[in-house]
């Protein structure tokens, strides 16, 4: 089993862990492109791929499967967004922008190529940032993964049960976020931590 460590403290110039998807492969596009409609107040998107971007307003529930998302995603403020089973590919150097006054409940696939993954953020992409912001009852319950991006996780929200992982180039944090170690019922990868051996006399 993976090791895995509970601190009393934050360590400082840790190792960094090694990078728990470097196999993941990122999805295809596909055609025909998909558009969301911003007139609608209420509208269910289906997975494919969204040559414009995903600008969400109102409530839109997604269904489940993969979104490659080749342009920005942004969640308005007082946006109510809901999906089982998701993965959204953000393409390229786009990035995600939450409205701190929306509320989003979004779980990743619990099996499959995607099993645990939330969001994916393109490797392939220059350096960017993407902010995950929510109401207190917002859940994002998987991955979000950005190897080329800074991640900015504000606000008191995580996924059910704490299960919400975070991996990217760096990360910050803002507010009194529960994030749990093990979530391998959920489909999550259990991220071991960065050891390291010193001699000492």
């Amino acid at each position: 089993n993976p090791v895995t460590t509970v601190c009393k403290s934050p360590i400082t110039q840790a190792l960094p862990a090694s990078d728990p998807f470097s196999s993941l492969p990122a999805p295809a596009a596909g055609n025909p492109c998909k558009t969301v409609n911003g007139s609608k107040t209420s509208q269910t998107l289906q997975p494919g791929t969204y040559c414009s971007g995903m600008d969400l307003k109102g409530n839109v529930t997604l269904q489940p499967g993969t979104y490659v998302v080749q342009g920005n995603l942004k969640v308005n403020a007082g946006a109510v967004i809901s999906g089982t089973g998701v993965t959204m590919f953000m393409s390229g150097s786009h990035t995600v922008s939450m409205n701190g006054n929306a509320t989003v409940t979004l779980s990743a696939p619990t099996s499959g190529t995607y099993s645990g993954v939330l969001f994916y953020g393109d490797r392939t992409g220059s350096s960017a940032s993407s902010t995950f912001n929510g109401t207190a009852s917002s859940l994002l319950t998987g991955a979000i993964y950005f190897p080329k991006q800074q991640v900015n996780y504000l606000g008191n929200f995580s996924g059910s049960g704490g299960c919400t992982q975070v991996v990217a180039d760096t990360i910050q944090w803002s507010g009194s976020t529960t994030i749990k170690q093990n979530c391998s019922s959920l489909g999550m990868k259990d991220i071991p931590s960065a050891q390291s051996v010193a001699v000492v006399e």
